[in-house]
């Protein structure tokens, strides 16, 4: 990025939010397609095994959901210094962080080991708890792994480099459905162990993939004048305090969010295995179009903590603003499309004519929730590139838990909704919380009259962020 003495035009900023949010993007869906050919290939298998799959993994992403937002910390940290030259610095940003999200993988596998003692009490039909308990555990070994490849893909993506990362989790998906075939289904030599065999092959990938990230950073010679800075221990705990106190409410606000639809799998327990299952399938389908809201909401997150690292108030809103009418129009072009062809979708999944009509009950409330789930991603994302997160926390808790949560029981339980009365709870919560986040943002950026690049001034004038 050039020095910027005048607003940039929409049209670049669409151009260069592209270039670094498609990969993304293309590297996030890769991570949605691990899930859905797990989910895919365990349902074809049986139900039961995709009801259980269901259950676990809606508790396991509310931690690996937190773990993730915990990483996002790192790039409104080393967009700036990237953007200001000072390559020191943001390796020991990276030492910080590998560190920080290390230690927090190996707290949140042992408070999700001692959840395991308690699976039996959560109000799941019993005859599933022999397929969940093995293939909780396997999963959880991953935590720790993919917690530190988290801080690694943070530090790629705030210095520009999207692509690596992107590859790197394209490989691990195709290597987690090969292990899939192999292992669900019992190929071969390899034993037939269905749900169990999905869950080794998704831990494998994860240590895949940080393998690779890792050794791609020591080895490349790209990122050796980051190396004295990563090896360096001077003020590390200073920048890890840094990142914890950007870091938790980061992690806390999507892991709130995740809870408003993890803690509902819940819920849709208590009805019955079919729900469960409908559940699991819908929440793949969602994610598919949050990993695409994803990756713009991230390429705003890096293009803002550069323009804010030089005090460029002005394009900071601009890119902000880009980036949502990208989301926006998005948004519209996939409800259409998986509206159109539910039934389809609900087919590639199971056979299940029940699960299939619970499925199709829900895509109401799912095209409903589309614009405030883009509107939330976005400016969420836009207030960690200008690292004014703490408020993240308080209005996730509102809009996740206060109203969410208690909105989803009433109209499931209280008013006779079932399933899709559950659902109908995600359109509110998450076009309120888009709401506050704009709102937010658009008043930490305000600009002073007749100073239109200084709001947002960093603390120390430096190279112009390009």
């Amino acid at each position: 990025m050039q020095s910027s003495n005048h607003t940039i035009s929409y049209g670049r900023h669409i151009r260069a939010l592209s270039v670094l949010g498609i990969p993304i993007i293309v590297g996030q869906l890769g991570s949605i397609i691990q899930g859905l050919a797990d989910t895919i290939m365990v349902g074809r298998f049986n139900a039961e095994s995709l009801a259980s799959a269901g259950f676990v993994n809606n508790i396991m992403i509310l931690v690996l959901v937190f773990a993730l937002g915990y990483s996002y910390a790192i790039t409104p940290v080393i967009g700036p210094m990237h953007a200001r030259g000072e390559f020191h610095e943001a390796g020991k940003a990276l030492h910080a962080g590998v560190y920080a999200n290390g230690t927090l993988g190996l707290l949140l596998f042992l408070l999700m080991g001692i959840l395991y003692f308690f699976l039996g009490h959560m109000g799941q039909p019993e005859e599933l708890l022999p397929i969940i308990r093995p293939y909780y555990i396997v999963v959880l070994i991953s935590i720790p792994f993919q917690s530190v490849f988290n801080a690694f893909k943070q530090f790629f993506d705030g210095i520009g480099n999207t692509r690596t990362p992107m590859w790197i989790m394209i490989s691990a998906n195709l290597l987690n459905i090969l292990g899939n075939w192999l292992l669900i289904y019992g190929i071969g030599p390899f034993p037939r162990l269905g749900l169990l065999g999905a869950g080794l092959s998704t831990t494998l990938s994860r240590i895949f993939m940080l393998a690779m990230i890792y050794g791609i950073f020591l080895y490349g010679n790209t990122y050796k004048k980051y190396h004295s800075g990563f090896r360096s221990s001077e003020g590390i705990s200073v920048l890890r305090q840094r990142l914890h106190r950007l870091g938790t409410p980061i992690g806390l606000q999507m892991g709130m969010e995740t809870a408003s639809f993890s803690l509902t799998a819940v819920m849709q327990g208590w009805i019955g295995a079919a729900p469960l299952a409908a559940h699991q399938i819908m929440t793949n389908v969602g994610s598919t179009c949050f990993m695409i809201y994803y990756g713009i909401g991230a390429a705003v997150a890096i293009r803002v903590s550069h323009f804010h690292g030089v005090g460029d108030t002005a394009n900071v809103r601009r890119s902000a603003l880009t980036g949502y009418l990208m989301i926006l129009l998005t948004g519209l072009t996939l409800s259409g499309l998986i509206g159109t062809h539910i039934t389809d979708i609900c087919n590639l999944f199971t056979d299940d004519a029940e699960i299939r009509r619970i499925t199709v009950s829900l895509i109401i409330p799912f095209v409903l929730y589309q614009f405030g789930d883009g509107l939330q991603t976005n400016f969420g994302n836009a207030l960690r590139g200008i690292a004014d997160v703490k408020p993240l926390m308080r209005y996730a808790f509102l809009c996740y838990i206060a109203v969410s949560l208690p909105l989803s029981y009433l109209l499931g339980f209280t008013l006779h909704g079932e399933s899709a009365g559950i659902w109908m709870a995600f359109p509110v919560a998450l076009t309120l919380a888009g709401a506050l986040f704009c709102l937010r943002f658009f008043k930490q950026t305000r600009q002073p009259p007749g100073c239109p690049h200084s709001a947002l001034s960093s603390d120390r004038p430096t190279k112009q962020a390009h």
